[in-house]
């Protein structure tokens, strides 16, 4: 990569230029952002997998510049154009704006008024003004009529000001195309306010409704928060709004007449009138609709930025949240008029047994229901019990809790967003070919209680119910960072060779759909995994993905313990030596914390093998495999709550996170409506939600108001 490149990386991201190539060079090798995070700490200085995705995200932006730069070079030099210093000035640019802005009077443009005048041979006459070489533009103007002699077989303008009027469609189209004007017109434009009227449309439409804050909104377009500015250009796309930018066509007038003269001289007073009046319509025409659509899409990236932020924190503590583990589990998706859905599951999260019971209105069959529930409890060995928290949760909940449990059963309430979604897909039919959807989606139910972050990995995160206004962002954005944020989560857990699915495997660094694939099909028919080793014996997994795949994938009673921790292969010589000096076998080491205290770090840098490495492996050996997530642990909403009415200012209530977004978090208590915890309950003027509360955090409330016919409820954080 180009050293401009690497510098401006290094600048926007506060990293050394060595960090940020070394990290370049490493992706040119095919090295993943999990691979190179946790074992190439020395090449990168300890950046972690978020730093390197960020890394990952500028190296293929600047790979883009440099493909087009080449269509820049290319088109320019083709219009014979093409000097040294614009090549040159072309080459280190590194600002996306900047080689537009460059590359705008060669750009392929449909026809203007400006071509127009241009195929009349006003263009001369353009020329005159422009350079300040004429005194008399209407004199001057007069060679530029029909039936002239200077017009070198063009036709020409009707009369003197049709010919002015062309020339100064040349000059206007100049300076919409002139840098230093475009600019200076985007920094006076970003600090100007964005203004939003409501449509015709808005009134009376029950859509608009949620809109109806900003139907006479006003705010500097630099000081928006990223939530409302993304609100207001959906309103804007479904036809609710009109937004504009309040520009100032005679403060901007001025300024671009000044630039003019800066570069041309100061024209004569017929000259600059010719010129003010191109100024102006250039300005109404071209100037402000363009720069006005560019400062707002650059406002809308950083909403975007900031929103995609917060939708992959959300997706990072989702997939993350704490497992209960391998438990036989009944599943169940409540409901009312269609019943409950039950599944009976097995440790690994396989189907035994599913039925539906009806113990809610209108069939009230609560006693058979019962007897069903207690049959099943007892004949699947049941050891935990996974409720949907969707319509006829609560009700199910007190139903289940009226049942006799057995010894060290829990219930658990887990959440629904996406399960349909699941159920319907391609992956479900797979899976489950003779169920139907309703089977499917109870499964899915139990086994995000088990294992969410194998269960959640089959579905699109954008349907997991988290994030603010995933559908308006950069689309291919959104997906680079909930990729990323997934890619690091399955990695940062490790998974078990034996026992994963194809759909958690293909997350895995250096695998992929293809591979993960083959990978399950060498296990279907060859049996388990013995060693890390025998994945070499996967077809179409060569060296350079076993490399980088290795050291994510668990092999549990593995006769070398190593090959079911976090160790990578290429570093089990260090382990050997490790063991060695003291006097004991390599398996001796592992979980053994009085061996693994008298070992020296610094004894054992060697070669590539530096502290960080070598402080990783003796810290993965006092606990091999460790899973990051925490334990789970079981919750209940207040007994008394039911309906938004028997709320009460005041009420102190127990919740659950189950959003949250950059104005504050949404909080199930019970009831079907959420409640909102605004950011202005959280503490200072700025403070960041993502930092007082986590997704699916269990906390405790205070209801501050209640709005029944809105469905709003406002809570603080105790």
């Amino acid at each position: 990569m180009k050293e401009i490149y690497l510098k401006q990386i290094s600048a926007l991201l506060g990293l050394k230029v060595w960090q940020v190539e070394n990290c370049a060079d490493m992706f040119a090798d095919g090295d993943t952002i999990p691979f190179i995070s946790r074992y190439r700490k020395e090449k990168t200085g300890g950046l972690d997998d978020a730093s390197v995705a960020e890394v990952k995200h500028w190296v293929d932006v600047y790979d883009e510049m440099e493909k087009r730069k080449s269509t820049v070079l290319k088109t320019i030099d083709e219009a014979g154009a093409l000097t040294e210093v614009l090549k040159a000035k072309i080459e280190n640019c590194v600002s996306a704006t900047e080689l537009e802005d460059i590359y705008l009077p060669w750009r392929p443009k449909r026809r203007t008024r400006a071509t127009v005048a241009r195929e009349l041979g006003l263009e001369p006459l353009a020329d005159l003004l422009w350079n300040n070489r004429t005194r008399d533009p209407k004199a001057s103007a007069k060679a530029f009529v029909k039936g002239a002699q200077a017009l070198n077989g063009k036709q020409g303008a009707e009369d003197i000001n049709a010919a002015l009027s062309g020339a100064r469609d040349i000059i206007a189209e100049r300076l919409s195309e002139a840098a230093v004007i475009r600019q200076n017109l985007r920094s006076i434009f970003r600090a100007r306010r964005l203004e939003a009227k409501a449509t015709k449309a808005a009134k009376d439409n029950p859509d608009a409704a949620k809109y109806r804050h900003y139907f006479d909104f006003r705010m500097p377009l630099d000081k928006i928060p990223s939530h409302n500015l993304l609100a207001v250009l959906r309103a804007e796309k479904e036809g609710f709004l009109s937004i504009s930018l309040d520009t100032d066509a005679e403060k901007c007038g001025n300024k671009i007449y000044y630039d003019f003269c800066q570069a041309q001289g100061y024209p004569s007073a017929a000259v600059a009138e010719q010129i003010k009046e191109a100024v102006a319509d250039s300005f109404k025409r071209l100037l402000e609709p363009s720069i006005s659509g560019e400062v707002i899409r650059e406002a809308k990236e950083r909403a975007d930025i900031e929103s995609i932020k917060v939708f992959g924190e959300n997706l990072r503590q989702l997939l993350l949240q704490a497992p209960v583990g391998q438990k036989r589990t009944m599943a169940v998706d409540p409901g009312f008029r269609n019943g409950c859905k039950i599944a009976c599951l097995d440790e690994q999260g396989g189907l035994l047994y599913h039925t539906i019971i009806f113990p809610h209105p209108p069939q009230n069959e609560k006693v058979k229901a019962l007897v069903a529930v207690q049959q099943m409890l007892e004949k699947y060995r049941i050891q935990a019990v996974a409720i949907g928290n969707g319509t006829a949760s609560r009700e199910t909940e007190e139903f289940m809790r009226k049942v006799q449990l057995p010894d060290g059963c829990k219930i658990w309430s887990v959440s629904e967003d996406g399960a349909s979604i699941y159920s319907a897909s391609e992956i479900a039919r797979e899976e489950f070919p003779d169920e139907d959807v309703t089977v499917r989606g109870a499964v899915s139910i139990g086994r995000r209680l088990m294992d969410p972050l194998s269960e959640l990995v089959k579905i699109d995160p954008k349907n997991l119910g988290i994030g603010q206004y995933q559908h308006d962002v950069d689309q291919a954005l959104l997906k680079e960072k909930l990729d990323n944020t997934v890619e690091s989560c399955v990695n940062s857990v490790g998974v078990n060779l034996n026992t994963a699915s194809p759909y958690l495997l293909a997350y895995v660094s250096g695998i992929g759909p293809v591979l993960a694939e083959n990978i399950v099909n060498w296990r279907r028919d060859n049996g388990a995994f013995g060693s890390r080793s025998d994945l070499l014996k996967v077809p179409r997994l060569g060296p350079k993905a076993f490399e980088q795949c290795a050291g994510f994938l668990r092999i549990r009673g593995a006769k070398n313990p190593l090959d079911a921790s976090a160790v990578h292969p290429e570093s089990y010589h260090v382990v050997d030596e490790m063991a060695a000096s003291l006097g004991v076998e390599a398996e001796e080491l592992v979980g053994n914390a009085e061996l693994i205290g008298r070992i020296k770090a610094e004894d054992f840098v060697c070669g590539d093998v530096g502290l960080p490495t070598v402080n990783d492996i003796l810290k993965e050996l006092a606990k091999p495999g460790l899973d990051p997530r925490e334990q789970a642990t079981e919750f209940e909403f207040a007994s008394d709550i039911h309906e938004i009415e028997d709320l009460r200012t005041g009420m102190e209530l127990p919740g659950i996170v189950t959003n949250i977004t950059a104005f504050g978090a949404f909080v199930d208590i019970g009831l079907h409506e959420n409640g909102l915890i605004h950011v202005s309950q959280m503490g200072p003027r700025g403070t960041n939600p993502a930092k007082v509360v986590r997704l699916h955090q269990h906390i405790r409330v205070r209801v501050l108001s209640v709005d029944p016919d809105r469905r709003r409820i406002s809570l603080s954080l105790l």
